[in-house]
C-alpha cells in the first residue's frame, strides 16, 4: 500500500502521525511511504530520519495526499485539506465528528473511508487509540489549570499545593475515566485537594482504593456539582461518550455559584464541551473569560508537549496502520472488530450511530458497506 504522512496545520499542532520506526515497520512489510517536508521537525524528528529509514520526503501537502491511498494523521482535517481527499481514500486520524458538522458534511461529500482513531474500541470497551492522548491531556489539565490559576494569568492567585499554614488549591474533577485518573494523579502529587465525581459506582469504589488520602469521590450529579462549584479554585471537565457530543454538565447559569477567578479546563472541547460555556482555543490563545471565570478549552492540548505525545500516540496507532496496509481497510475492519468501530463514514455514508446521532444524519450499519 501507498501511504502518506502529511504535514499537521491545525494551530500549533507539532505531533507527527508515524515516527522513522514506524517507517522502517512499513518498509519491512513491502509499503511504500511518503512523508512531507518537515512532517516530524516538531515532534523531533528530522527529514535525514525519515529518509534513512525509507521514506520519500514530498515537499507540499497536495503532493502526499495525491499520491497515498491511505493517509495517516494525526488531527482532523482542516477547510484546506478537504478538498485534498479523494474518493476510495482512507483517512486514518482522530475526527471527532460529532463536535463539527462541516467536517462531517465534508468528509461525506468525499467519497473517502473516515477511520476515526477514537471510536477504535477493545471488547472491554476502553479506547485503545484514545487513551494515550487522554493520559496526556489529563495531566496537561493539571498543569495549564495550575499556571493558570496563577494572577497574572487571570487566576485567583493560588498555589496548586499550598504551603505549610496555608491550604492547598482545591481542585473538581468531572469524570473518572482515563483523563479525569490522571488529572487525579497529578493534582494529588502537587499537593492539592481533590474531588474527582462520576456516576459509575464501582469506578468511584476502585478510585478510592487506588488514589493517595487527599483524592476524595463523589457520586456525580447536578445537585452534588452544583454544591461544589463555590468551594473549589480549578475544575477539570473530563467526560466522554465515545463518538459522540459530551454532555454539558456545567451550564452558563452555574458560574454564578464560582468564584471570579476560578479556571474551568474542558478536556472534552473535542467533542463538544461538557462546559456549555466552552468553545475551542489554540494554544496561541488558550482562555478567555466568561462571568469572570477563565475558561481554557484548547482543542489539542497534546500538541504542546509533541515528542511525548507523538511516541505515546505512534505506540498506539502503527499496530492498527499495519493491518490496514497489510490488508486493506475491508479486510482489516472484518477480521478486527476494534478497527471496524473506528469507521465513522465510509462512501458517504455514516456508519457510526453517534455522528448520525449528533447531526440527524442517516445511518447506514457498517455491514452495508463493505
Amino acid at each position: 500500500m501507498i501511504i502518506g504522512v502529511p504535514k499537521e496545520i491545525k494551530n500549533n499542532e507539532n505531533r507527527v502521525a508515524v515516527t522513522p520506526s514506524g517507517v522502517i515497520e512499513f518498509k519491512k512489510r513491502g509499503h511504500t511511504i511518503y512523508v512531507q517536508k518537515s512532517a516530524g521537525v516538531g515532534s523531533g524528528f528530522e527529514d535525514d530520519e525519515y529518509r534513512l529509514a525509507g521514506a520519500t520526503i514530498l515537499d507540499t501537502i497536495e503532493e502526499v495526499y495525491a499520491i497515498a491511498e491511505m493517509i495517516v494523521k494525526v488531527k482532523e482535517p482542516i477547510e484546506s485539506e478537504y478538498k485534498l481527499i479523494k474518493s476510495d481514500q482512507l483517512i486514518f486520524t482522530y475526527f471527532h465528528f460529532a463536535s463539527y458538522e462541516p467536517l462531517t458534511n465534508a468528509m461525506i461529500d468525499s467519497n473517502a473511508i473516515c477511520l476515526a482513531y477514537e471510536t477504535v474500541e477493545k471488547s472491554d470497551r476502553s479506547l485503545p487509540l484514545l487513551v494515550p492522548m487522554s493520559e496526556v491531556a489529563g495531566r496537561m489539565s493539571i498543569q495549564e489549570g495550575a499556571k493558570y490559576l496563577e494572577k497574572p494569568s487571570g487566576g485567583r492567585g493560588i498555589l496548586l499545593g499550598g504551603v505549610p499554614g496555608v491550604r492547598p488549591a482545591k481542585v473538581l474533577i468531572l469524570g473518572g475515566g482515563v483523563v479525569g485518573t490522571n488529572a487525579a494523579k497529578m493534582a494529588a502529587g502537587m499537593g492539592a485537594d481533590v474531588t474527582i465525581m462520576d456516576i459509575n459506582l464501582p469506578r468511584l469504589r476502585y478510585l478510592d482504593d487506588v488514589m493517595p488520602a487527599n483524592v476524595n469521590t463523589f457520586m456525580s450529579s447536578e445537585y452534588n456539582i452544583r454544591q461544589l462549584l463555590n468551594s473549589h479554585d480549578l475544575i477539570i471537565g473530563a467526560v466522554l461518550i465515545p463518538g459522540a457530543k459530551a454532555p454539558h454538565l456545567i451550564t452558563r447559569d452555574m458560574l454564578k455559584d464560582m468564584r471570579p477567578g476560578t479556571v474551568l479546563v474542558d478536556v472534552a472541547v473535542d467533542q463538544g464541551g461538557c462546559i456549555e460555556t466552552c468553545k475551542p482555543t489554540t494554544h496561541e490563545n488558550p482562555t478567555y473569560l466568561v462571568d469572570g471565570i477563565l475558561h481554557y478549552c484548547v482543542a489539542n492540548m497534546p500538541g504542546a508537549v509533541p515528542y511525548t505525545s507523538t511516541l505515546a500516540l505512534t505506540n498506539a496507532t502503527l499496530p492498527y496502520a499495519l493491518q490496514l496496509a497489510e490488508k486493506g481497510w475491508k479486510k482489516a475492519c472484518q477480521d478486527n472488530r476494534e478497527l471496524e468501530l473506528g469507521l465513522n463514514i465510509v462512501h458517504g455514508k455514516v456508519v457510526y450511530q453517534g455522528v448520525a446521532d449528533a447531526f440527524d444524519l442517516p445511518y447506514t450499519p457498517v455491514e452495508q458497506v463493505y
